[in-house]
């Protein structure tokens, strides 16, 4: 069993004894098994492993997009395993933005219309001035009006993190944020997420195969075989 690094005093996110499986014929498959793991405010943490490793399950898992086989998890406070699908919704919302690497912007809506969505959903008011500010931090201007047809992997990836960083999360989840880009444009997003992190106080936990990326967090825990293998300090 792996103890957490992080102390509980100022976590944000706690996952205790998290285990995870699914039925299979003759013997369930266990993809996640015992997982301890804590989350500061504002902490940058990188979770890396193998494929197969049980990263994105754990990152799924944590972000209260599904519920483990056992154990619990703590976002802001609120038991997840204990909640159903409605209530954890309710809980993504006030609290989490989620970035996936295959961008998942809809096709129908233009780039400023896919990053008022989150705030329209919750009644925010000036949605469509605070969708344009976030579009112009990232380097989209000229590009508010334009579909995701008509952008770049670049282009949609920055919408994608516009629309996630919108609401102000308290935590950000991102998986993969930048596998499916070029170098530049990978290092580019990069640098946004961390600027982005870092000017609004927001926690960021990322899922990658990128050393560097990973490097660039507070924290790196590496999985292995739905373990946690190891939880060490980049500073």
């Amino acid at each position: 069993m792996t103890t957490p690094t992080s102390t509980d005093s100022g976590s944000v996110l706690q996952a205790r004894e998290v285990s995870k499986s699914v039925p299979m014929p003759g013997q369930p498959l266990q993809i996640l098994n015992a997982i301890n793991l804590s989350v500061n405010k504002a902490e940058s943490l990188a979770i890396v492993g193998e494929s197969g490793s049980g990263k994105s399950t754990l990152l799924g898992l944590l972000a209260g997009l599904d519920v483990p086989s056992s154990g619990s998890i703590a976002l802001m406070g609120n038991n997840l395993e204990t909640m159903n699908e409605d209530q954890r919704a309710k809980v993504r919302a006030a609290h989490v933005g989620f970035v996936f690497q295959s961008f998942q912007l809809l096709a129908n809506l233009s780039a400023l219309e896919n990053v008022m969505l989150p705030l329209e959903i919750g009644n925010v008011p000036n949605a469509d001035t605070k969708a344009q500010d976030i579009l112009y931090r990232v380097g989209l201007e000229k590009r508010i009006h334009h579909y995701p047809s008509q952008l770049s992997g670049g282009e949609q990836q920055r919408v994608a993190l516009a629309r996630a960083f919108v609401a102000k999360p308290d935590i950000l989840f991102a998986d993969e944020p930048t596998g499916n880009l070029d170098t530049k444009t990978g290092a580019s997003i990069a640098d946004q997420l961390f600027e982005l992190n870092a000017t609004e106080d927001t926690t960021l936990i990322l899922v990658t195969h990128d050393i560097k990326l990973a490097l660039r967090c507070n924290r790196t825990i590496t999985m292995n075989a739905g373990q946690l293998q190891s939880d060490l300090s980049n500073s």
